[in-house]
């Protein structure tokens, strides 16, 4: 795994769009996979900015979002559906129908994520991978378990993502308890996976992700394996790190 530490979220955030920058412009039609929440609002905030400047174009390319929550609606302001057209999709030149994320309303969720899989594999996989990491080291919504869940699945939310995702919401009750994630095995066959953290906050799973043992425990930890993981962290989520090996 390639490991860069940066000295805060700023930093963080113009290195990974750099390399979809080069993702970009090395293949036009490239599938990303993107991730919603605060760790990649910088870096679509950086996208769009190179797009304004005519360095990049998204019209020939594919997204797919690691996850969407079961139960509220596209329009719903915290669907992560509505989140990616506010923040990102609204603001380049992105077809909408090259922009794919599952639908937390279909009346069989689990259908509907064998058939998200599907549309992967018909778009040729993930050239480029984009995850933050949570507090337990979960990746997209795959939380901490007795086995790695592989394909795109329907989750039980763990009581930390629930906690974590309440600021989002009114209060804790109003979170969504499941959602449709992207699976372990989906991800790691992604071509190239960035993972992004920021914030002392991430510095434990950081370190147990690097120097753990690869376990479900610590979904994360899975991506010790890949052979093309570049982890971009600041200097506080690296806090637990001994820098000198790096």
């Amino acid at each position: 795994m390639n490991l860069i530490i940066v000295k805060n979220y700023e930093e963080m955030s113009v290195k990974a769009a750099h390399l979809f920058v080069a993702q970009l412009i090395n293949k036009p039609d490239s599938v990303l996979g993107l991730a919603t929440g605060s760790t990649p609002v910088g870096i679509y905030e950086q996208l769009i900015k190179f797009y304004n400047e005519g360095i990049i174009s998204f019209k020939s390319a594919k997204a797919f979002n690691l996850d969407e929550y079961v139960g509220i609606p596209k329009d719903h302001p915290q669907s992560y559906w509505n989140f990616m057209q506010t923040i990102f999709f609204s603001k380049v030149d992105l077809p909408d129908s090259n922009q794919f994320i599952p639908s937390g309303m279909s009346i069989d969720p689990v259908l509907e994520a064998s058939n998200y899989d599907k549309a992967i594999e018909m778009s040729g996989g993930i050239d480029l991978q984009v995850l933050g990491i949570g507090r337990n080291g979960h990746i997209g919504f795959n939380e901490p378990n007795l086995q790695f869940e592989t394909k795109t699945h329907v989750v039980e939310l763990d009581e930390q993502t629930i906690l974590d995702n309440s600021r989002f919401f009114e209060d804790v009750s109003s979170v969504p308890k499941t959602a449709i994630s992207m699976g372990i095995k989906t991800i790691m066959q992604s071509k190239q996976i960035i993972l992004l953290a920021s914030g002392i906050e991430k510095s434990d799973a950081i370190h147990k992700m690097l120097h753990g043992s690869i376990t479900p425990d610590l979904p994360a930890s899975v991506l010790q394996l890949h052979p093309n993981v570049t982890a971009i962290i600041d200097r506080e989520a690296a806090s637990k790190l001994d820098i000198s090996e790096y």
